[in-house]
C-alpha cells in the first residue's frame, strides 16, 4: 500500500459507497480477464527489500526521515517504523545474467544508503528482525512520519476495538500487548514479483504457496524478538498477531485473520481478489474519481483503484497484484514469505531458488499441488517457522503409492527441489555460471545446516557463555552480524562467535 493516503474521519456512507466501488471493480477485473486484455508474457521480475537502522552499538535508530533525505534516491522509501527502509529494484527481464546485475545493483545501492546513514549515527542491517529492538522501540510515536501509516494504525486499531496482543510460545515465550500496529513493524521481509499472464497465474501462484515452508527453511532469519529467543523465523506469527483486528470472539466464530496463508489451492486469480471483497471488511474506504465500469465501455483500461488498495490491506503471504504499465494491464504473483538478509549473495540465492522452482513446478504435468493436501502445505509453513533449517516437512511420496511423508526439508531440498530449480533457470535461460554459483549457495547451506537463523542463535548463545548478560549478548551478535553483512559473504561461511581481540 504505497500509494499517497490523505489522512481524515470516514463516515458511515464511506464504507458503504467503497463497497459498491469494489463490486465494480471486481466485474472490471472480470471483464478484463475474459477479453483477454492483458499482457502479453515478458518474463519480468521485482525485487523489494525493507531494511533496518542501527547504530554501531548495535541499537536501532530511529532516523529513516534524515537517511532518505541523504540518499535523495527514488529507489528508496519510508517503511512502517523510523527505523525502516525499503529498497526497490527496478524490474528485470528473468534471464542471462540477470542474478548477477540484480547481485550488483544491490551491492552498490546499499553501500551507498550504509554511508549516508553513517552520516547521522546509523547504518542499514538487512535482517528479518533486529535482534536488539525492544517494546518501547515499536510504539505510535515511532511510526513513520506519513498520512498512510498512521490512517491504516488508526483503522485497524479502531477495528480491533482494544489492544492487540502478542503471544508467541518458542524456545522461550513472549507475551506483550500494544495499543497500535507498531510491532509489525519489526518484521522486515523480501518481496520477489513475478509477471505472469491470467492462464499462468494459478500454476503460479500454487506452485509459490507449495514452497513457502521450503523458502522459510532455508531462509528463516528472525529467531529474536524483545529479548526473546522465539522461533527461528519469528516474523510470520508476529505479523498475523500485530496485524489481528479480531477480537477473541470474532476468532472463535471463524473469521479469517487479514495475515493468512489462505485455505485452498485455486484455478484462476479471480479467485483471490474476490475473496478479499468477500471475507475481509475495507480499512481505508477511499474512493478513485475513476469509474471502471465506464472507463471499460469507452475502451479503455481502468486502474482499478478501490480493489488495488483492499488488496494492499489484506497480507497473504502469496499475494495478487493487479497493477498497468504503459496502459496495458498485467497480473504479478508477490512473494512475501522471505526475512531480509542475510548478505546480499543470500538475498540473490534465495530469489534464483524461487523463481527456478517456481518454474519447475508451474510447467509439471502433474504438479505438487495436486498431490499435497493445502493443508499440509499450511502444516509445513508453520513447521518451518518454529524449527527453520531443521523443519521437517509433508511431501508427496515419489512414485505412484500417493500419500504424503514426512522428510527434513534440507534432504527434500537437496534430493529433489534443487535439480527442479536448476532445470527451472534453464527454462528461463539463466547463464549456467550463475544458475550454478546460486544454487550452490543453497546447496551448500542445506550441507552444513547453517542459515541467517542458526547463525544468530549460536552466536548469541556464544555470547552468553563469554560472560556477557542477554542484552549484551543480543547487542554484540547485532553489531557482528553487521559487520559480515557489509562483508557481503553467503551466511553459511559466517564464523560462529566473535574475533579474538
Amino acid at each position: 500500500m504505497g500509494e499517497k493516503v490523505v489522512a481524515g474521519a470516514f463516515a458511515p456512507s464511506d464504507r458503504q459507497t467503497y463497497r459498491e466501488k469494489l463490486t465494480q471493480c471486481l466485474t472490471g477485473l472480470e471483464r478484463l480477464l475474459s477479453e483477454r486484455r492483458f499482457d502479453r508474457p515478458r518474463n519480468l521480475m521485482g525485487l523489494e527489500i525493507e531494511l533496518n537502522l542501527a547504530g554501531p552499538d548495535g541499537l536501532p535508530r530511529m532516523r529513516n526521515a534524515e537517511v532518505l533525505q541523504r540518499i535523495a534516491s527514488r529507489d528508496f522509501q519510508t517503511e512502517l517504523g523510523m527505523f525502516n527502509l525499503e529498497v526497490n529494484i527496478l524490474p528485470h527481464r528473468l534471464s542471462g545474467r540477470v542474478f548477477d546485475q540484480l547481485a550488483e545493483e544491490l551491492r552498490t545501492g546499499l553501500a551507498y544508503a550504509h554511508r549516508k546513514a553513517a552520516e547521522v549515527d546509523a547504518g542499514i542491517v538487512m535482517i528479518g528482525i533486529l535482534p536488539t529492538l525492544g517494546r518501547d522501540d515499536v510504539v505510535p510515536a515511532n511510526l513513520s512520519d506519513a498520512e498512510r501509516y498512521t490512517l491504516l494504525n488508526d483503522q485497524m486499531a479502531a477495528a480491533r476495538g482494544e489492544e492487540f496482543d502478542l503471544d508467541i510460545e518458542g524456545v522461550e515465550r513472549l507475551v506483550s500487548t500494544s495499543p497500535s500496529i507498531a510491532p509489525e513493524s519489526a518484521c522486515t521481509s523480501v518481496q520477489l514479483h513475478l509477471q505472469v499472464t491470467p492462464d499462468r497465474f494459478a500454476d503460479v501462484w500454487n506452485a509459490a504457496q507449495a514452497i513457502a515452508s521450503v523458502q522459510i527453511a532455508l531462509g528463516a532469519n528472525s529467531p529474536f524478538l524483545f529479548g526473546k529467543e522465539l522461533w527461528r523465523e519469528s516474523r510470520p506469527p508476529l505479523f498475523q498477531q500485530a496485524t489481528d483486528v479480531r477480537p477473541p470472539e470474532l476468532r472463535n466464530q471463524g473469521v479469517r485473520p487479514r495475515t493468512w496463508f489462505g485455505e485452498r489451492w485455486i484455478s484462476s486469480a479471480y479467485e483471490l481478489f474476490e475473496e478479499n471483497v468477500r471475507y475481509f471488511p475495507p480499512l481505508l474506504p477511499i474512493c478513485d474519481e475513476e469509474e471502471p465500469l465506464r472507463v471499460l465501455d469507452e475502451g479503455g483500461v481502468p486502474t482499478l483503484a478501490e480493489l488495488v488498495l483492499h488488496n494492499g490491506t489484506v497480507y497473504r503471504w502469496n499475494r495478487p497484484v493487479y497493477g498497468l504499465a504503459d496502459g496495458v494491464p498485467h497480473l504479478r504473483v508477490e512473494n512475501r514469505v522471505l526475512p531480509a538478509g542475510p548478505s546480499v549473495v543470500d538475498v540473490i540465492a534465495n530469489a534464483a531458488f524461487y523463481y527456478g522452482l517456481v518454474r519447475a513446478l508451474a510447467d509439471e504435468p502433474r504438479p505438487v499441488w495436486a498431490k499435497l493436501p493445502f493443508e499440509a502445505a499450511a502444516e509445513n509453513f508453520d513447521a518451518a517457522c518454529r524449527h527453520g533449517i531443521r523443519a521437517e516437512l509433508l511431501w508427496p511420496r515419489p512414485g505412484r503409492a500417493g500419500g504424503v511423508e514426512k522428510v527434513p526439508a534440507v534432504e527434500l531440498v537437496r534430493d529433489e527441489l534443487l535439480p527442479l530449480a536448476a532445470a527451472g533457470l534453464d527454462a528461463w535461460n539463466i547463464e549456467p555460471s550463475d544458475r550454478d554459483l546460486y544454487l550452490g549457495v543453497i546447496e551448500e547451506r542445506c550441507r552444513l545446516g547453517v542459515n541467517g537463523a542458526s547463525w544468530q542463535v549460536d552466536t548469541y548463545h556464544r555470547a552468553l557463555d563469554a560472560g556477557l548478560e542477554r542484552e549484551g549478548a543480543l547487542a554484540a551478535t547485532t553489531r557482528r552480524y553487521g559487520e559480515l553483512m557489509q562483508a557481503g559473504e553467503p551466511v553459511h561461511t559466517w564464523p560462529i562467535g566473535f574475533p579474538a581481540p
